[in-house]
Protein backbone atom coordinates (compact mmCIF):
# COMPACT_ATOMS: atom_id res chain seq x y z
CA UNK A 1 0.00 0.00 0.00
CA UNK A 2 2.89 2.32 0.81
CA UNK A 3 4.26 1.88 -2.74
CA UNK A 4 0.91 2.90 -4.22
CA UNK A 5 0.65 6.06 -2.14
CA UNK A 6 4.27 6.84 -3.07
CA UNK A 7 3.36 6.45 -6.74
CA UNK A 8 0.47 8.87 -6.38
CA UNK A 9 2.71 11.28 -4.50
CA UNK A 10 5.30 11.25 -7.32
CA UNK A 11 2.59 12.44 -9.70
CA UNK A 12 1.19 14.89 -7.18
CA UNK A 13 -2.15 13.07 -7.24
CA UNK A 14 -4.49 12.77 -4.27
CA UNK A 15 -7.74 10.84 -3.87
CA UNK A 16 -10.18 13.16 -2.11
CA UNK A 17 -13.36 11.05 -1.91
CA UNK A 18 -14.83 7.98 -3.62
CA UNK A 19 -17.81 5.69 -3.16
CA UNK A 20 -15.73 3.16 -1.24
CA UNK A 21 -15.62 5.72 1.60
CA UNK A 22 -19.41 5.80 1.92
CA UNK A 23 -20.74 8.66 -0.26
CA UNK A 24 -21.01 8.93 -4.05
CA UNK A 25 -18.05 10.82 -5.47
CA UNK A 26 -14.96 10.49 -7.68
CA UNK A 27 -12.99 13.58 -6.68
CA UNK A 28 -9.23 13.90 -7.14
CA UNK A 29 -6.61 16.63 -6.80
CA UNK A 30 -3.47 17.06 -8.89
CA UNK A 31 -0.79 19.45 -7.67
CA UNK A 32 1.01 21.39 -10.41
CA UNK A 33 3.62 24.13 -10.54
CA UNK A 34 0.85 26.52 -11.63
CA UNK A 35 -1.56 25.65 -8.82
CA UNK A 36 -3.82 22.83 -7.68
CA UNK A 37 -6.21 21.08 -10.07
CA UNK A 38 -9.40 19.59 -8.63
CA UNK A 39 -11.47 17.19 -10.73
CA UNK A 40 -15.19 16.61 -10.15
CA UNK A 41 -15.82 18.27 -6.77
CA UNK A 42 -19.20 16.71 -6.20
CA UNK A 43 -20.77 14.31 -3.74
CA UNK A 44 -24.18 12.70 -3.23
CA UNK A 45 -25.62 10.49 -0.53
CA UNK A 46 -25.86 6.77 -1.20
CA UNK A 47 -28.99 5.34 -2.81
CA UNK A 48 -31.85 3.93 -0.67
CA UNK A 49 -30.65 0.33 -1.10
CA UNK A 50 -27.26 1.08 0.48
CA UNK A 51 -27.33 -0.63 3.91
CA UNK A 52 -27.08 2.39 6.21
CA UNK A 53 -29.70 4.61 7.88
CA UNK A 54 -30.36 7.78 5.90
CA UNK A 55 -29.01 9.94 8.73
CA UNK A 56 -25.66 8.16 8.48
CA UNK A 57 -25.60 8.53 4.69
CA UNK A 58 -26.16 12.27 5.07
CA UNK A 59 -23.45 12.46 7.73
CA UNK A 60 -20.95 10.77 5.42
CA UNK A 61 -21.93 13.13 2.62
CA UNK A 62 -21.27 16.13 4.88
CA UNK A 63 -17.83 14.75 5.78
CA UNK A 64 -17.04 14.19 2.10
CA UNK A 65 -18.25 17.65 1.16
CA UNK A 66 -16.09 19.23 3.83
CA UNK A 67 -12.99 17.52 2.40
CA UNK A 68 -13.90 18.47 -1.16
CA UNK A 69 -14.70 22.08 -0.31
CA UNK A 70 -11.39 22.47 1.53
CA UNK A 71 -9.31 21.35 -1.46
CA UNK A 72 -11.28 23.63 -3.79
CA UNK A 73 -10.33 26.70 -1.72
CA UNK A 74 -6.72 26.39 -2.88
CA UNK A 75 -7.47 25.21 -6.42
CA UNK A 76 -6.46 27.24 -9.45
CA UNK A 77 -8.38 25.00 -11.85
CA UNK A 78 -11.58 23.06 -11.22
CA UNK A 79 -12.65 20.51 -13.87
CA UNK A 80 -16.21 19.19 -14.05
CA UNK A 81 -16.67 16.26 -16.45
CA UNK A 82 -20.49 16.31 -16.47
CA UNK A 83 -23.44 17.69 -14.54
CA UNK A 84 -24.42 14.95 -12.10
CA UNK A 85 -24.45 15.94 -8.46
CA UNK A 86 -21.83 13.38 -7.45
CA UNK A 87 -19.48 15.29 -9.80
CA UNK A 88 -20.37 18.89 -8.95
CA UNK A 89 -22.12 20.65 -6.06
CA UNK A 90 -24.51 23.56 -6.43
CA UNK A 91 -23.38 26.77 -4.68
CA UNK A 92 -26.75 26.88 -2.86
CA UNK A 93 -26.03 23.55 -1.12
CA UNK A 94 -26.87 24.19 2.57
CA UNK A 95 -23.90 22.11 3.73
CA UNK A 96 -21.33 24.30 1.96
CA UNK A 97 -19.46 26.59 4.34
CA UNK A 98 -18.27 29.17 1.78
CA UNK A 99 -19.58 28.80 -1.80
CA UNK A 100 -17.81 32.00 -2.86
CA UNK A 101 -14.39 30.67 -1.84
CA UNK A 102 -15.11 27.30 -3.43
CA UNK A 103 -16.04 28.60 -6.88
CA UNK A 104 -14.92 32.22 -7.19
CA UNK A 105 -11.46 32.33 -5.60
CA UNK A 106 -9.14 34.96 -7.09
CA UNK A 107 -7.99 33.85 -10.53
CA UNK A 108 -10.11 30.69 -10.45
CA UNK A 109 -10.63 28.91 -13.77
CA UNK A 110 -13.61 26.57 -14.06
CA UNK A 111 -13.17 24.07 -16.88
CA UNK A 112 -16.59 22.56 -17.49
CA UNK A 113 -18.14 20.10 -19.87
CA UNK A 114 -19.69 22.04 -22.73
CA UNK A 115 -23.29 22.73 -21.61
CA UNK A 116 -24.53 23.39 -25.14
CA UNK A 117 -24.13 20.10 -27.02
CA UNK A 118 -23.63 16.39 -26.44
CA UNK A 119 -25.63 16.77 -23.28
CA UNK A 120 -29.02 15.32 -22.37
CA UNK A 121 -32.07 17.36 -21.35
CA UNK A 122 -31.51 16.86 -17.62
CA UNK A 123 -27.86 17.90 -17.68
CA UNK A 124 -28.67 20.82 -20.03
CA UNK A 125 -30.96 22.14 -17.29
CA UNK A 126 -28.57 21.29 -14.45
CA UNK A 127 -25.69 23.05 -16.20
CA UNK A 128 -27.75 26.23 -16.49
CA UNK A 129 -28.78 26.02 -12.85
CA UNK A 130 -25.15 25.49 -11.80
CA UNK A 131 -23.80 28.36 -13.90
CA UNK A 132 -26.63 30.65 -12.86
CA UNK A 133 -25.88 30.06 -9.17
CA UNK A 134 -22.15 30.62 -9.67
CA UNK A 135 -22.77 33.92 -11.45
CA UNK A 136 -25.23 35.02 -8.77
CA UNK A 137 -22.35 34.80 -6.28
CA UNK A 138 -20.76 37.77 -8.09
CA UNK A 139 -23.96 39.67 -8.86
CA UNK A 140 -24.30 38.60 -12.49
CA UNK A 141 -27.11 36.86 -14.38
CA UNK A 142 -26.77 33.86 -16.66
CA UNK A 143 -28.94 35.52 -19.31
CA UNK A 144 -26.15 38.05 -19.93
CA UNK A 145 -24.15 35.25 -21.51
CA UNK A 146 -26.81 33.66 -23.71
CA UNK A 147 -25.86 33.44 -27.39
CA UNK A 148 -27.34 31.91 -30.52
CA UNK A 149 -26.33 28.31 -31.27
CA UNK A 150 -22.99 28.12 -33.06
CA UNK A 151 -23.83 25.04 -35.11
CA UNK A 152 -26.81 23.05 -36.26
CA UNK A 153 -25.25 19.73 -37.30
CA UNK A 154 -23.93 17.22 -34.78
CA UNK A 155 -22.23 13.97 -35.84
CA UNK A 156 -23.56 10.87 -34.13
CA UNK A 157 -20.76 9.66 -31.80
CA UNK A 158 -22.05 6.09 -31.97
CA UNK A 159 -20.93 5.95 -35.61
CA UNK A 160 -17.32 5.85 -34.38
CA UNK A 161 -17.90 2.83 -32.13
CA UNK A 162 -16.81 0.31 -34.74
CA UNK A 163 -15.70 -2.36 -32.27
CA UNK A 164 -18.82 -2.24 -30.09
CA UNK A 165 -21.24 -2.12 -33.02
CA UNK A 166 -19.57 -5.04 -34.79
CA UNK A 167 -19.91 -7.38 -31.81
CA UNK A 168 -22.51 -10.12 -31.68
CA UNK A 169 -24.23 -11.08 -28.44
CA UNK A 170 -26.19 -14.03 -29.76
CA UNK A 171 -29.86 -14.07 -28.75
CA UNK A 172 -29.55 -10.51 -27.43
CA UNK A 173 -28.69 -9.06 -30.88
CA UNK A 174 -32.29 -8.48 -31.94
CA UNK A 175 -33.11 -6.61 -28.74
CA UNK A 176 -29.89 -4.64 -29.02
CA UNK A 177 -30.73 -3.51 -32.56
CA UNK A 178 -34.05 -2.20 -31.25
CA UNK A 179 -32.31 -0.29 -28.46
CA UNK A 180 -29.74 1.19 -30.84
CA UNK A 181 -32.49 2.37 -33.19
CA UNK A 182 -34.36 3.98 -30.31
CA UNK A 183 -31.09 5.55 -29.25
CA UNK A 184 -30.59 7.11 -32.65
CA UNK A 185 -34.06 8.62 -32.47
CA UNK A 186 -33.31 9.98 -28.98
CA UNK A 187 -30.07 11.48 -30.26
CA UNK A 188 -31.85 13.18 -33.18
CA UNK A 189 -34.36 14.77 -30.80
CA UNK A 190 -31.53 16.11 -28.66
CA UNK A 191 -29.86 17.73 -31.67
CA UNK A 192 -33.01 19.82 -32.07
CA UNK A 193 -32.52 21.12 -28.52
CA UNK A 194 -28.85 21.90 -29.17
CA UNK A 195 -29.53 23.69 -32.46
CA UNK A 196 -32.49 25.79 -31.23
CA UNK A 197 -31.98 26.42 -27.52
CA UNK A 198 -30.01 29.37 -26.16
CA UNK A 199 -26.34 28.56 -25.82
CA UNK A 200 -24.08 29.90 -23.08
CA UNK A 201 -20.83 31.60 -24.05
CA UNK A 202 -17.57 31.05 -22.23
CA UNK A 203 -17.18 33.65 -19.48
CA UNK A 204 -14.22 35.85 -18.52
CA UNK A 205 -14.78 38.18 -15.58
CA UNK A 206 -11.08 38.74 -14.93
CA UNK A 207 -11.11 37.25 -11.45
CA UNK A 208 -13.09 34.24 -12.70
CA UNK A 209 -12.98 32.37 -16.00
CA UNK A 210 -15.42 29.68 -17.10
CA UNK A 211 -14.42 27.72 -20.20
CA UNK A 212 -15.72 24.62 -21.96
CA UNK A 213 -13.46 21.59 -21.91
CA UNK A 214 -14.58 19.15 -24.60
CA UNK A 215 -11.73 18.12 -26.91
CA UNK A 216 -9.24 20.67 -25.52
CA UNK A 217 -5.82 20.39 -23.91
CA UNK A 218 -4.84 22.58 -20.95
CA UNK A 219 -1.19 23.18 -20.09
CA UNK A 220 -1.06 24.00 -16.38
CA UNK A 221 2.52 24.52 -15.26
CA UNK A 222 4.23 21.13 -15.28
CA UNK A 223 0.93 19.30 -15.85
CA UNK A 224 -1.03 18.72 -19.04
CA UNK A 225 -4.73 17.90 -18.92
CA UNK A 226 -6.24 16.64 -22.16
CA UNK A 227 -10.03 16.50 -22.12
CA UNK A 228 -11.50 14.00 -24.57
CA UNK A 229 -14.52 14.58 -26.75
CA UNK A 230 -17.67 13.36 -24.94
CA UNK A 231 -18.06 9.63 -24.28
CA UNK A 232 -21.35 7.93 -23.48
CA UNK A 233 -22.19 7.70 -19.78
CA UNK A 234 -22.46 3.91 -19.93
CA UNK A 235 -23.88 1.95 -22.83
CA UNK A 236 -24.39 3.29 -26.38
CA UNK A 237 -26.95 6.14 -26.36
CA UNK A 238 -27.15 5.97 -22.59
CA UNK A 239 -30.00 8.26 -21.56
CA UNK A 240 -27.87 9.70 -18.75
CA UNK A 241 -25.90 11.53 -21.44
CA UNK A 242 -22.18 12.08 -21.95
CA UNK A 243 -19.02 12.60 -19.91
CA UNK A 244 -15.57 14.00 -20.72
CA UNK A 245 -12.73 11.68 -19.60
CA UNK A 246 -9.32 13.18 -18.82
CA UNK A 247 -5.74 12.27 -19.69
CA UNK A 248 -3.41 13.87 -17.15
CA UNK A 249 0.33 13.93 -17.83
CA UNK A 250 2.84 15.09 -15.26
CA UNK A 251 6.46 14.27 -14.36
CA UNK A 252 6.62 11.65 -17.10
CA UNK A 253 3.54 9.81 -15.80
CA UNK A 254 0.12 9.41 -17.38
CA UNK A 255 -3.17 9.17 -15.49
CA UNK A 256 -6.44 8.29 -17.22
CA UNK A 257 -9.57 9.45 -15.39
CA UNK A 258 -12.63 7.80 -16.92
CA UNK A 259 -15.36 9.85 -15.24
CA UNK A 260 -18.56 7.78 -15.64
CA UNK A 261 -18.24 5.13 -18.35
CA UNK A 262 -19.60 2.39 -16.08
CA UNK A 263 -17.06 -0.29 -16.70
CA UNK A 264 -16.41 0.79 -19.41
CA UNK A 265 -19.30 -0.97 -21.10
CA UNK A 266 -18.24 0.13 -24.59
CA UNK A 267 -15.38 -1.86 -26.12
CA UNK A 268 -13.93 1.05 -28.12
CA UNK A 269 -13.37 2.99 -24.90
CA UNK A 270 -11.51 0.10 -23.27
CA UNK A 271 -9.31 -0.34 -26.32
CA UNK A 272 -8.53 3.40 -26.40
CA UNK A 273 -7.38 3.28 -22.76
CA UNK A 274 -5.35 0.12 -23.35
CA UNK A 275 -3.57 1.63 -26.38
CA UNK A 276 -2.72 4.72 -24.34
CA UNK A 277 -0.91 2.54 -21.75
CA UNK A 278 -1.42 4.90 -18.82
CA UNK A 279 0.48 4.38 -15.59
CA UNK A 280 -2.65 4.90 -13.48
CA UNK A 281 -6.28 4.37 -14.45
CA UNK A 282 -9.00 5.83 -12.25
CA UNK A 283 -11.73 3.54 -13.47
CA UNK A 284 -15.39 3.75 -12.48
CA UNK A 285 -16.70 0.23 -12.37
CA UNK A 286 -20.07 -1.09 -13.52
CA UNK A 287 -23.19 -0.19 -11.49
CA UNK A 288 -23.73 -3.66 -10.06
CA UNK A 289 -26.22 -2.25 -7.54
CA UNK A 290 -28.63 -1.92 -10.50
CA UNK A 291 -28.17 -5.56 -11.56
CA UNK A 292 -30.15 -7.32 -13.00
CA UNK A 293 -33.15 -5.00 -13.40
CA UNK A 294 -31.66 -1.77 -14.77
CA UNK A 295 -28.25 -3.21 -15.70
CA UNK A 296 -28.40 -6.50 -17.54
CA UNK A 297 -26.17 -9.55 -17.70
CA UNK A 298 -24.81 -8.77 -21.17
CA UNK A 299 -23.64 -5.30 -20.22
CA UNK A 300 -22.15 -6.55 -16.95
CA UNK A 301 -20.22 -9.15 -18.94
CA UNK A 302 -19.03 -6.45 -21.36
CA UNK A 303 -17.89 -4.25 -18.48
CA UNK A 304 -15.92 -7.11 -16.92
CA UNK A 305 -14.27 -8.07 -20.23
CA UNK A 306 -13.41 -4.45 -20.99
CA UNK A 307 -11.84 -3.94 -17.57
CA UNK A 308 -9.74 -7.04 -18.29
CA UNK A 309 -8.64 -5.43 -21.58
CA UNK A 310 -7.34 -2.48 -19.55
CA UNK A 311 -5.64 -4.78 -17.03
CA UNK A 312 -3.77 -6.50 -19.87
CA UNK A 313 -2.26 -3.13 -20.86
CA UNK A 314 -0.32 -3.38 -17.54
CA UNK A 315 -0.92 -0.05 -15.84
CA UNK A 316 0.91 0.21 -12.54
CA UNK A 317 -2.33 0.94 -10.68
CA UNK A 318 -6.06 0.76 -11.37
CA UNK A 319 -8.28 2.53 -8.86
CA UNK A 320 -11.51 0.60 -9.34
CA UNK A 321 -14.30 2.46 -7.58
CA UNK A 322 -17.32 4.76 -7.86
CA UNK A 323 -20.57 3.00 -9.06
CA UNK A 324 -19.08 -0.40 -8.27
CA UNK A 325 -18.89 0.17 -4.50
CA UNK A 326 -22.60 0.57 -3.83
CA UNK A 327 -23.59 -3.00 -2.96
CA UNK A 328 -22.16 -5.92 -1.03
CA UNK A 329 -21.72 -8.43 -3.88
CA UNK A 330 -19.53 -6.13 -5.97
CA UNK A 331 -16.39 -8.28 -5.71
CA UNK A 332 -18.28 -11.38 -6.74
CA UNK A 333 -19.83 -9.60 -9.75
CA UNK A 334 -16.43 -8.54 -11.14
CA UNK A 335 -14.35 -11.46 -9.84
CA UNK A 336 -12.68 -12.21 -13.23
CA UNK A 337 -11.15 -8.70 -13.23
CA UNK A 338 -9.34 -9.39 -9.96
CA UNK A 339 -8.31 -12.86 -11.13
CA UNK A 340 -6.79 -11.44 -14.31
CA UNK A 341 -5.10 -8.63 -12.39
CA UNK A 342 -3.52 -11.20 -10.08
CA UNK A 343 -2.18 -13.18 -13.06
CA UNK A 344 -0.85 -10.01 -14.74
CA UNK A 345 0.59 -8.62 -11.48
CA UNK A 346 -1.47 -5.41 -11.81
CA UNK A 347 -2.74 -3.61 -8.69
CA UNK A 348 -6.53 -3.23 -8.88
CA UNK A 349 -7.70 -1.56 -5.71
CA UNK A 350 -10.38 0.74 -4.33
CA UNK A 351 -9.71 4.32 -3.25
CA UNK A 352 -10.42 3.35 0.37
CA UNK A 353 -7.75 0.65 0.23
CA UNK A 354 -5.20 3.06 -1.25
CA UNK A 355 -5.91 5.25 1.78
CA UNK A 356 -5.36 2.30 4.13
CA UNK A 357 -9.02 1.53 4.85
CA UNK A 358 -11.48 -1.20 3.98
CA UNK A 359 -14.30 -0.19 1.64
CA UNK A 360 -17.22 0.76 3.87
CA UNK A 361 -19.62 -1.53 2.01
CA UNK A 362 -17.40 -4.51 2.95
CA UNK A 363 -17.75 -3.66 6.66
CA UNK A 364 -21.53 -3.31 6.78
Amino acid sequence: MYELTELLAKIGAELIWFDSLGAKSACIRIRSSAGDIVVDPGVAEMQPSYPLPREEKLRLRRIALSHIESVCYSAKYIFVTHYHYDHHVLPCDPDLRDPQAMYVGSGRILVLKNPNMYINQSQWERARLFLGEILSLVGRKLEEFFIKPKCSEFPDPADKLTVALSKSFGDYDSRRRQLLQRGKEWFRKLTALWSRGSWISEIDLGYLKIVWSDGKTFNIGDAEVRVLEPWFHGVEYDKTGWVTPLIIRKSGWTVFYTSDVMGPIIEDYAEFIARLKPDIVILDGPPTYLYPYMFNRINLQRAVENAITIVKAHPKLIIYDHHLLREKKWRERVKPVFEEANKENVSVITAAEVLGRRPLIDEL
